[in-house]
């Protein structure tokens, strides 16, 4: 079917700043709409996020700019073309746009039509949105990928640019055991969040939430947090490291200064192998399942250490990789980590980060999909997920709607797979 208009508009994320809305609309009266995210811990090669700069309004992160061009250009590119040829709808921003990093358009003016075209193609096929996807990754690489539902990834404990307070660690994950349904892998990771805010309580420390609604209370240690969140597993009921799994985002890139990793809340300023040698230890000590962004981004050499000396460990690329298919292929070639987070909006259309998921597959690098600190109540990711059997979903706390849309709408496709 094909596009008959293209409308957008600016409304805020999570953080209150603003993002952009786009709606597609095809000539058989379907529409599909869209909203995307913005990082606080970004990639350096992520695609360029638009902004108006104009400090008196929203103090520059205004979007008027990219509407204006998704109004303007965007619908002028994309009237009159086929809807359900993801890669020619794709392909044809990215010439508009004629730049490498998306910085004309800008990424998330492109991004926000690619996701609206697919949800408008959806509902003019009259199927869920994840079997959509699931058709066109399937035809797209031909290839037999079935749907699955995801493992999550719970950011229950805020550090670094996600929160203000000491703890150098960006997030602080809980997963359930690979064996538990999705259903019950939730119910059981939510009562740990539960009771972790209990614990928290009793001993008067804060149970605000930071940007992803995970706490964010002041202790001082990596160490003191990891502590909490065991005894929160045992609170409820659970056996750590057989029912509940930790999981850390350490996003080193963001303390990593002048050649040194700057763990300040420790009191430690580390070179790579000792920076190796502080994970490892850490790893051994809590039975850590999966670190992401353990190294800095820039730090290959390090990458392929870690990863060779720490081989049963999941070892998660983002700010390294940010969803391009180009450096997931470097770090392949390198073996610099072995599984991927996919981020939609660090490359840009949905045609590319379906390539490299796709190229993510072949090799055997798990993939994660995620979500960023800045968010909407759009729930793209968790369709996403389930399409494309990504066996992993990183979306927050069991907090604030942002998140908590993204579980409840993987809830209700697992209500729709397993009746």
């Amino acid at each position: 079917m094909k596009i008959k208009s293209v409308r957008s508009l600016e409304v805020l994320d999570s953080r209150g700043k603003p993002t952009i809305m786009t709606s597609v609309y095809l000539e058989d009266g379907s529409k599909g709409t869209a909203m995307v995210p913005s990082g606080a811990s970004t990639g350096s090669l992520e695609a360029y996020e638009l902004n108006d700069n104009e400090p008196d309004r929203y103090l520059g992160s205004g979007k008027l700019k990219a509407v204006e061009n998704s109004n303007q250009k965007i619908f002028e590119g994309l009237a009159g073309l086929d809807a359900s040829d993801q890669k020619l709808i794709d392909e044809t921003m990215i010439e508009i746009d004629g730049t490498e990093n998306k910085n004309n358009l800008g990424a998330n003016s492109i991004l926000a039509a690619s996701i609206a075209t697919a949800r408008a193609s959806a509902s003019s096929a009259n199927i869920p949105l994840y079997e959509y996807l699931n058709i066109t990754f399937n035809k797209m690489f031909s290839t037999k990928v079935q749907m699955s539902m995801p493992r999550p990834m719970l950011n229950i404990f805020n550090g670094g640019s996600h929160a203000n307070n000491t703890i150098d660690i960006q997030e602080f994950m809980i997963l359930p055991s690979k064996n538990i349904p999705f259903k019950k892998g939730l119910r059981m990771s939510t009562e740990v969040y539960m009771n972790l805010k209990i614990l928290l309580s009793q001993k008067a420390l804060s149970t605000t939430v930071g940007d992803e609604g995970g706490f964010a209370p002041n202790l001082k240690t990596n160490d003191e947090v990891i502590n909490f969140i065991i005894e929160a597993v045992d609170k409820s009921g659970y056996k750590f490291c057989e029912d509940i799994f930790l999981g850390l985002d350490c996003a080193s890139t963001e303390f990593f200064h002048e050649g040194n990793y700057s763990l300040e809340g420790e009191g430690k300023s580390l070179k790579t192998d000792e920076m190796i040698n502080y994970l490892k230890n850490l790893v051994s000590k809590y039975q850590i399942v999966s670190l992401e962004d353990p190294l800095e981004e820039n730090d290959w050499a390090g990458w392929s250490k870690l990863t060779k000396e720490c081989g049963g460990l999941q070892i998660v690329g983002d700010d390294i990789f940010v969803t391009q298919r180009k450096l997931l292929q470097k770090g392949i070639d390198e073996r610099a980590g072995n599984a991927i987070l996919i981020k939609l909006n660090q490359i840009g259309t949905l045609t590319e980060t379906l390539s490299c998921i796709e190229l993510a597959k072949q090799h055997n690098f798990g993939t994660i999909i995620s979500h960023r600190s800045g968010e909407t109540e759009d729930t793209f990711i968790s369709d996403l997920a389930v399409a494309t059997d990504a066996k992993q979903i990183k979306t927050g706390a069991p907090a604030r709607s942002d998140r908590t849309a993204k579980y409840n709408r993987l809830l209700v496709i697992n209500d729709e797979l397993y009746p």
